[in-house]
């Protein structure tokens, strides 16, 4: 299964994305946006309301208006609005987490077997740590590589953490390479880019390993990245919930400048604990799980 991640400041810009996608192929089933405004997803439904689909058996599909599902309660953030075939089961599976009644009611009237898998609701809460940022989300889930392709495309095209075309292609493959730091603290270093296709297989693959061997404290270098898609962002999402449910913490170390400006306009620095120091990151670990130390 792969994630791609659009984060969006507006939402003419995520309209056009939406409308994109559907346009070239990306199944409205694969699809969740996710919002904290009403208006802004009433308003995007009934514009995108033409392209696809109906509701139908509970679930919340593009047509009709696009009707947004909401879930009120979540804490410290209030109602979360998501547009989508597997948005309502989605946020029904969070407001159980989080003991809210309505999503406890939701879940009654919505067959959960529309989540791709049982990950979505894992990163959506990652998710929601985003919405609460001030910013919307488009997550497109799908076991097709093309399909994926297609949406890494548009969603680096349209959203904050995109605009820049990634480098030309270069001879030299992404590599992950791991060793200790001590205090039960891995340093996972990753050379290249964090792309659909290599590059987040092999993040994924190399977190997953050091889960396995019990490894669950990462310190995850970014220095020697110089690109990551929405793909990209979606496996670093995938990555800390998958550490975090182990009670385990991620920590991202030293980006190059071009990665730290595309944290901050998508306000990832936001939800990642972003060090710029080796040894003070180390003495970090046992604190918050994730501080957004940057600024």
């Amino acid at each position: 299964m792969e994630t791609a991640v659009g984060v969006f400041n507006s939402r003419e810009r995520a309209e056009q994305a939406l409308e994109y996608l559907l346009e070239n192929g990306v199944p409205e089933d694969a699809i969740v946006y996710l919002t904290r405004s009403e208006t802004e997803a009433v308003i995007l439904g009934k514009e995108i309301g033409g392209f696809a689909g109906g509701i139908a058996g509970g679930a919340v599909g593009f047509g009709a208006g696009m009707v947004a599902a909401s879930l009120a309660l979540i804490p410290g953030m209030g109602e979360v609005f998501a547009l989508g075939a597997g948005a309502a089961a989605l946020l029904a599976l969070l407001g159980k987490k989080a003991g809210a009644a309505a999503g406890a009611k939701m879940a009654k009237n919505v067959d959960a077997g529309v989540l791709r898998d049982e990950k979505s609701a894992e990163d959506a809460e990652e998710f929601l740590n985003i919405l609460k940022k001030g910013r919307s989300l488009i997550v497109v889930r799908t076991e097709s590589h093309s399909v994926a392709e297609t949406a890494c495309g548009v969603l680096d095209r349209f959203g904050l953490s995109g605009g820049a075309a990634a480098p030309e292609p270069i001879d030299k493959k992404m590599r992950a390479t791991t060793r200790p730091a001590g205090s039960g603290i891995t340093v996972l270093e990753l050379h290249g880019r964090i792309m659909l296709g290599e590059g987040n297989i092999i993040l994924r693959d190399a977190v997953q390993d050091l889960l396995t061997r019990g490894n669950k404290n990462i310190l995850l270098s970014l220095s020697e990245v110089d690109h990551i898609d929405s793909a990209g962002i979606g496996e670093l999402v995938r990555s800390n919930s998958a550490v975090r449910k182990l009670g385990g913490q991620l920590k991202l170390l030293n980006p190059s400048a071009k990665i730290e400006e595309m944290l901050h306009r998508s306000m990832l620095h936001k939800i990642f604990d972003v060090q710029k120091d080796e040894a003070a990151a180390i003495k970090s670990f046992g604190t918050s799980s994730h501080s957004g130390a940057a600024s």
